[in-house]
């Protein structure tokens, strides 16, 4: 549904969508994202209205959706779309493309797409200085983007060029489809060296940028088996069966092995330093998933940056 400027946009809750988070709902439903959202929750523009109308309130942006309630939504007459700028960025390498999907291995500092904050260069901006058509569904500011990196993450991204693409890739990601596999480098030796993480994860309640494992949550599943162990870091592969933000950093977190140089979820910023890494090790690895036009299998593969490589060659070379 695209939210008209001025009128007023109304969403049932479904059943399999109570117990949602009512910025979620709508983001989902209205092809925003849900930091675009934020402002019109803010202004007290978005309202739950039930069917006896006694029970009708301002949500806020946290609110869960309550089955048989509407969503009502003043959109408002200005919804001050971000911008997409067309950016080059050098670093950006096309990895596989046909005439339905293009994938890239995304460099750090890049984001995905535009959003509130954020100033820098991304993807999808970096497409467009390319020249790449790509598909017109999705919220203005990130048409084409089907999934997303971390600003601070590297690998492979895949972004539809087609209509027909981008409707079922978003449906594989829904369904987990994809097989998404990343290598992380985390501090000390993990027990056991291989095994599962199963813990929901939410906004952390004390700091707005952050996310935490939480009850309440939603639910969070990461894999992971190691490939290499040093006496200060291992590197893991981590398989991840959900796709929640922040996920792998935020399970590595949990078991007290943060990824090295994330410093927002508790890594040692002395071994950073020592291993010369301004950004957290984490980089995804493999994407693999069937052709959304033809089913072929697609399998993408992205090496380690410099940065992520100099840090290991620096563990193997000291033998620490």
């Amino acid at each position: 549904m695209e939210p008209i400027p001025g009128a007023i946009a109304r969403i049932e809750v479904t059943p399999d969508r109570a117990g949602r988070r009512a910025d979620a709902v709508l983001a989902e439903v209205l092809g925003l994202s849900r930091s675009a959202l934020a402002e019109w929750f803010s202004r007290g523009l978005v309202r739950a209205e039930s069917p006896t109308g006694r029970r009708d309130r301002v949500l806020a942006k946290s609110a869960k959706a309550v089955a048989g309630e509407v969503l009502a939504v003043d959109v408002p007459d200005d919804p001050d779309p971000l911008e997409v700028r067309a950016e080059r960025v050098d670093a950006l390498r096309i990895l596989h493309e046909d005439e339905h999907l293009i994938a890239v291995d995304k460099p750090t500092g890049v984001a995905a797409h535009p959003s509130p904050g954020w100033a820098g260069p991304t993807v999808v901006g970096a497409l467009a200085a390319l020249g790449h058509d790509i598909s017109t569904s999705g919220a203005p500011e990130r048409q084409g983007i089907v999934h997303r990196l971390d600003v601070g993450t590297t690998g492979v991204m895949v972004v539809a060029k087609t209509e027909q693409a981008y409707a079922a890739l978003k449906d594989q990601f829904r369904r987990r489809v994809p097989e998404k596999v990343y290598h992380a480098l985390v501090q000390g030796i993990p027990d056991p060296l291989s095994g599962t993480v199963d813990a929901p994860i939410g906004r952390h309640p004390g700091h707005h940028w952050k996310f935490a494992v939480l009850d309440g949550g939603r639910p969070s599943v990461t894999h992971y088996e190691t490939l290499e162990v040093f006496g200060r870091a291992t590197l893991l592969e981590v398989h991840l069966e959900t796709g929640r933000t922040h996920q792998i950093r935020v399970h590595t977190s949990a078991l007290r092995h943060p990824c090295v140089g994330d410093l927002t979820y508790g890594a040692d910023p002395r071994l950073a330093a020592e291993l010369g890494l301004t950004r957290q090790w984490l980089h995804a690895h493999r994407l693999s998933f069937p052709h959304p036009v033809t089913g072929e299998p697609v399998s993408v593969t992205s090496e380690h940056p410099d940065d992520l490589a100099h840090a290991l060659a620096r563990l193997r070379g000291d033998g620490s």
